[in-house]
């Protein structure tokens, strides 16, 4: 009974511990690609490519091959590894949405 206890105050005291990290709001998917392709998809260095407008489809299989690292950029590997397949995918519907200029 007593380590039970023990037990249990240990797992409290550590989650108590963690929820601070938790709760804080992790950025989103566009937030993190807007510092290199902008909000609105427009990039301001003309190394990065601009992704408004681009066809949906294509945008997301290029973030799958930088993901796989079919296609090597270590930037971009970096990002798509750290994104599910749905934040992939909305990323791509978003960016086709905007309009091109």
């Amino acid at each position: 009974m007593q380590t039970t206890a023990r037990g249990l105050a240990i797992l409290l005291a550590l989650a108590a511990a963690a929820a601070p990290a938790l709760a804080e709001p992790r950025r989103s998917a566009v937030e993190d690609c807007a510092a290199c392709h902008g909000l609105d998809g427009i990039a301001r260095d003309t190394e990065v490519p601009h992704l408004a407008g681009q066809n949906e489809r294509y945008l997301f299989n290029q973030m799958m091959a930088f993901r796989t690292g079919q296609r090597v950029h270590k930037e971009m590997r970096y990002m798509a590894r750290h994104m599910s397949v749905e934040e992939i995918a909305a990323l791509a519907a978003y960016y086709a949405a905007l309009p091109p200029r």
